[in-house]
């Protein structure tokens, strides 16, 4: 059984139709990409995933259990960590305290310490940062901290929405690296991206998103080679 699936889910914004009907699902381990081009409802999906939008009808298991009707701070307890669109962090407050908000859910003092530590590996940068207030941090920092205030939480599954955007290309390198890292560790990962050539290279599978309908999926490096995907969305 996957990890998470999705089922005919329709979501709309008053009388507009988001998403049509969009089924897909993500197995344990995997990278998982969701591609299309603005407005085709990538961002509509992850949030109605981590409860902030309601589906219309359909249904998300994760794990077994039913999601459609979960609170939002319910789903980050049972293991599904969102790193938003923008980044989202606290501003205002250090790089440390917004890791230890990240881990809001959880009891365990020595379990999260341990954790901050393992942030602080995978983003070194954060280490040598972490008294620094977050809003003062370079946008590329800024995204790293949002990845790590995510994996706080001890996620099964993180879903990312334009983890690389506004970044420069050397920091969108590195932020597809660290996301590869993310998974060797044992985090499934489903990503919405814009970049969709960097998305597809580390993707095990991939789903194409037009206008609230899923119109392709499969292997993410076939995709890469299909031609109506080099057309629309990889630029050749």
């Amino acid at each position: 059984m996957a990890m998470l699936e999705v089922k005919d889910l329709y979501v709309s914004y008053g009388m507009i139709a988001a998403l049509k009907g969009i089924s897909f699902e993500v197995n344990e381990g995997e990278v998982i990409a969701l591609i299309g081009a603005n407005g085709a409802g990538k961002t509509t999906t992850l949030h109605t995933l981590t409860g902030l939008l309601h589906a219309k009808s359909g249904s998300i298991t994760f794990d077994g259990k039913e999601l459609t009707k979960t609170p939002a701070h319910k789903i980050v307890e049972m293991g599904i960590a969102h790193v938003p669109e923008g980044r989202r962090i606290f501003q205002n407050l250090t790089v440390l305290d917004n890791l230890k908000l990240g881990a809001f859910t959880r009891k365990d003092k020595a379990g999260i310490a341990k954790d901050i530590e393992e942030v602080y590996e995978l983003f070194p940068r954060l280490a040598e940062r972490k008294t620094q207030i977050a809003g003062t941090l370079s946008g590329g920092e800024q995204q790293m901290l949002a990845m790590g205030r995510a994996l706080m939480s001890k996620p099964k599954i993180v879903v990312m929405d334009e983890p690389s955007m506004g970044l420069s290309p050397l920091l969108v390198s590195k932020i597809f690296e660290i996301i590869e890292m993310i998974r060797e560790r044992g985090t499934t990962v489903l990503l919405v991206e814009q970049n969709a050539k960097k998305a597809l290279a580390i993707s095990d599978r991939a789903y194409v998103l037009e206008t609230g309908k899923i119109v392709l999926s499969g292997d993410a490096h076939e995709l890469m080679n299909d031609d109506s995907v080099k057309k629309a969305y990889l630029g050749e």
